[in-house]
């Protein structure tokens, strides 16, 4: 069985995004509904897998990102309101059965992501 994780990356600062809160969302017919919520570690990563096992199904997923809370707690002079402020990724799981890493790198102007593994 596959799982996803994440982490962030501050390219302002070269350095990885400590204390970033972070929610996952199914995303279906019926909505969005929050699976969890999380905050990164020093590392920039949440401490263990988003999903994995048998939580961790195909479908559409969003992973929102607390990106201006972030800058502004680092003491970054943020116009208001702030350019990048809450970063919704959302992306789809075809193959449950491989990892799905989908990380975050940003600044306060521009963010980026990709699928790792």
């Amino acid at each position: 069985m596959g799982k996803l994780s994440t982490h962030v990356l501050d390219i302002t600062q070269g350095k990885p995004g400590a204390g970033v809160k972070v929610a996952l969302f199914s995303v279906g017919a019926e909505g969005k509904l929050l699976l969890k919520m999380d905050m990164t570690n020093a590392d920039g990563r949440c401490g263990a897998p988003l999903l994995e096992g048998d939580t961790f199904k195909a479908g559409q997923y969003e992973l929102v990102f607390n990106a201006g809370d972030y800058f502004a707690a680092q003491g970054m002079d943020l116009p208001s309101p702030r350019f990048i402020d809450l970063v919704t990724i959302a992306f789809g799981v075809a193959n449950a059965d491989e990892n799905y890493h989908v990380p975050l790198v940003v600044s306060p102007w521009a963010y980026s992501t990709y699928r790792g593994s």
